[in-house]
């Protein structure tokens, strides 16, 4: 059980760690938001990788050719749903700002850490290269991958578990840049700079499939 405790470990880490636009949205929220709704938000992107990791140990080299086809379109989706929030982000950043409304943080105003969860959620969900990641990681590694119930049990809850922990760390960077940049012009221009990412990094989501 062990040696599936540290491949799951492993597996969850190296899917999670590459900071990528539910990244980098993840941190945009925090600061905007606070500590408890980004919370929420990285345990949604969470749940949505230890879901992948169950899917992979319970059947992934069948799952793999069932979503080939919807790839694209499924990165497509999540490509324009983050640059949908990311332009949103954007222009309430810019209407705080003109009525003063970024003079001060919103810890818990529109965006509830249970609606953070579901919404990150859906956004990582939509990406299914994250269970064709899974599942080449244990067919790869043949007779030693997880087999037993129990070692299937122990891979996915310690890919959650380093998902979970890389993603409450984003979090409080999130949380920590918001209350360093407590000003309305630091927030205006964290809202604007984290969108402009955002956008970029959705864009490549898509040129790169």
């Amino acid at each position: 059980m062990t040696a599936a405790v540290v491949a799951g470990l492993l597996a969850g880490y190296g899917i999670a760690i590459p900071v990528g636009a539910v990244g980098a949205y993840l941190v945009a929220v925090t600061a905007r938001t606070g500590w408890r709704t980004g919370a929420g938000a990285a345990l949604g992107v969470a749940t949505a990788d230890g879901v992948y990791a169950l899917l992979a140990v319970a059947g992934g080299s069948a799952l793999v050719p069932l979503l080939t086809p919807v790839m694209d379109p499924l990165r497509w989706a999540s490509a324009v749903v983050l640059v949908g929030l990311a332009v949103r982000a954007a222009h309430l950043a810019l209407a705080s700002y003109r009525t003063g409304g970024l003079a001060s943080r919103d810890d818990g105003g529109e965006l509830t850490p249970g609606r953070a969860y579901f919404t990150f959620l859906g956004i990582t969900v939509l990406n299914p290269m994250t269970v064709v990641y899974f599942a080449a990681l244990v067919l790869a590694t043949g007779p030693s991958a997880p087999a037993t119930p129990l070692d299937r049990t122990a891979f996915v809850l310690a890919a959650l578990a380093a998902s979970a922990s890389w993603q409450l760390l984003l979090a409080l960077g999130g949380s920590l840049l918001g209350r360093t940049l407590a000003g309305a012009r630091g927030r205006l221009t964290t809202a604007l700079v984290s969108s402009s990412l955002i956008v970029v990094l959705a864009v490549r989501l898509v040129a790169g499939g």
